[in-house]
C-alpha cells in the first residue's frame, strides 16, 4: 500500500434513526445528548507528510519508538563530572574532555575530572551533574586546565535524563487528536515525518432566497447581500473541511431539490442558511422530506429557534436560521460538534468561565436558554467581569464584531442583576481566534 492509498473506514456509517426524537421543541441539553450518542465517525484515514499535518485530526496514536532525549544531556554550557567527587565546600577538577552537540563523548570521564560540555552534549559516561560555565572559574596549572566549580550544587543538576520529555513505548498522541504546532513539533522530535490522520469531510453549503444575492453584485429593493456564506464558509474551515459552494438557490422547489440530491451524493454534509422554519417558500424541508429522513427540531433557545437536521443516505443536512447571529450560534453549538465527531475526534464541550455580569437583565423569558453577544472587562476595582451587547436582535452582525465570547444563560433563570455569576464561553473555545 502506498502512502497515498485510501485507507479503511474506521467507524461504523451514520444510522437512520441519527436524528429521531418525542419533543416538539429539544431542550440545549436535550440536543447535544442526542447528538452526541447518535453521531458517529464516518471519515476515512490517510496518511499525509507532518508539514501537512497541522490541524487534522489525528487517526491513529502516535506511540515513540524511541527516548525523548535518546540519552542523558547537559542543559547547559558548562562542565560535567561527577558528584560523588564534589563536596559542600565545591571543587577542582582538571579538563580533560571537550564535548560538544552533536558528538558523543570520546570516553569514560576519569575519577574526579572534568569535561568542558555544550548545551545538548551527550553526557559521559562517569558524570552526572553539570555546572554552568557563568558560575565556574577556569584556570591553568603547569600549562594543564582546571575548574574551580562553585558549592551548593544538586546531584543532577542541569542535566537532562533520557527519556525525561518522552519514553520509548509511550502513547505520545492519542487518535483524535487535533494535531496543533505543539504536537507537530513533538511527532518531529521522534523523527516521524508522516502521520495517519482523518481524510477531510466534504461539506457543501448552500444559501436560499429569491431575496438573497451575492456581494459584488447590484442590489435592488427588497434584497439582501449574503452575509451567511462568508461567515459559515470561515467557520467550516476553522473546523478543518473541505468546503463546496453551491451558491444561492432560487425558491423553486424542483431546483433545490436537484442540488441538494446531486450534493448529497458526494458529500457527507450539506449544510444551508435560511429556509429552515415552516414557511409556505421554505423548500429546503420539503426536498430533505422528499429525499431522506427529517425531523425538524424548534430549539428551546434564542437565537436559533428554527432549526431542522435530517440525513439523505449517508449524508447529514443541517438547515440554519438565516439571522447570522442565529447561524452562527446554531454552528457553534451544534454544528461543529457534529463535524468534529464525525471526523474520529471527540465531542468538543466547550469550558464555561463563571464570572460577575456586569450588566442587568431585569426579566427573561424562562423555558429556553439564551446566548448573548458579550466580552470580557474590568470593574472599577480591576476584577475581570463580563458585559454584554445591549441589543440582542439576531440580525446584528455589529454584536458578532464587538464580542469576543457569548453569555449563557440557562432556562430557569428569570433576570441577572449586577455582580451575578453568569456562564461566558470565549470564542477561543470554539477554535476561533481572539480579538
Amino acid at each position: 500500500m502506498t502512502s497515498d492509498t485510501p485507507l479503511p473506514l474506521r467507524t461504523r456509517k451514520l444510522v437512520d434513526d441519527c436524528f429521531l426524537h418525542d419533543s416538539d421543541r429539544l431542550r440545549h441539553d436535550e440536543a447535544i445528548a442526542l447528538l452526541r450518542e447518535r453521531v458517529s465517525a464516518v471519515a476515512e484515514n490517510e496518511s499525509v507528510a507532518l508539514e501537512e499535518a497541522a490541524g487534522r485530526i489525528l487517526a491513529e496514536p502516535v506511540i515513540a519508538p524511541r527516548n525523548v532525549p535518546l540519552t542523558d544531556n547537559s542543559a547547559m554550557d558548562g562542565y560535567a563530572f561527577a558528584h560523588g567527587a564534589y563536596d559542600a565546600t565545591g571543587g577542582f577538577f582538571p579538563i580533560d574532555q571537550r564535548i560538544p552537540a552533536g558528538h558523543p563523548a570520546p570516553e569514560p570521564l576519569l575519577p574526579g575530572r572534568a569535561a568542558r560540555i555544550f548545551t545538548g552534549a551527550v553526557m559521559p559516561v562517569g558524570a552526572d551533574t553539570v555546572a554552568m560555565q557563568e558560575d565556574c572559574e577556569t584556570h591553568e596549572q603547569d600549562d594543564a586546565p582546571f575548574v574551580i566549580i562553585p558549592p551548593g550544587l544538586k546531584k543532577g543538576a542541569n542535566v537532562r535524563l533520557a527519556g525525561e520529555d518522552v519514553a520509548e513505548g509511550a502513547e505520545l498522541i492519542p487518535a483524535g487528536s487535533r494535531l496543533r504546532p505543539q504536537e507537530i513539533a513533538a511527532i518531529a522530535s521522534i523523527g516521524q515525518d508522516r502521520v495517519t490522520v482523518a481524510r477531510k469531510l466534504k461539506v457543501a453549503i448552500l444559501s436560499t432566497g429569491d431575496e438573497i444575492v451575492r456581494p459584488g453584485a447590484p442590489i435592488a429593493p427588497g434584497q439582501v447581500y449574503d452575509s451567511n456564506v462568508y461567515l459559515l464558509r470561515a467557520l467550516l474551515e476553522s473546523v478543518g473541511v473541505e468546503v463546496t459552494d453551491l451558491g444561492v438557490l432560487p425558491d423553486e422547489p424542483e431546483t433545490i431539490r436537484a442540488a441538494i440530491r446531486k450534493a448529497s451524493e458526494t458529500h457527507q454534509a450539506i449544510l444551508s442558511s435560511g429556509g429552515a422554519s415552516r414557511g409556505e417558500e421554505d423548500h429546503l424541508v420539503a426536498a430533505l422530506d422528499a429525499l431522506g429522513t427529517r425531523h425538524m427540531w424548534q430549539l428551546a433557545i434564542k437565537p436559533g429557534r428554527p432549526m431542522n437536521f435530517g440525513q439523505i443516505g449517508d449524508c447529514i443536512m443541517l438547515g440554519l436560521p438565516g439571522n447570522p447571529v442565529a447561524a452562527m450560534v446554531c454552528f457553534l453549538f451544534y454544528v461543529r460538534p457534529v463535524l468534529v465527531a464525525m471526523s474520529g475526534a471527540p465531542w468538543p464541550e466547550p469550558v464555561r468561565l463563571p464570572l460577575p455580569a456586569a450588566f442587568e437583565i431585569k426579566k427573561k423569558k424562562t423555558g429556553r436558554r439564551e446566548f448573548s453577544r458579550g466580552w470580557l472587562t474590568r470593574d472599577d476595582e480591576g476584577r475581570l467581569v463580563v458585559d454584554k451587547f445591549e441589543r440582542d436582535g439576531s440580525g446584528l452582525i455589529t454584536g458578532l464584531r464587538e464580542a469576543d465570547g457569548l453569555i449563557e444563560i440557562e432556562e430557569d433563570t428569570t433576570g441577572i442583576k449586577r455582580g451575578d455569576i453568569v456562564s461566558f464561553i470565549p470564542f477561543t473555545e470554539f477554535g476561533l481566534p481572539g480579538k
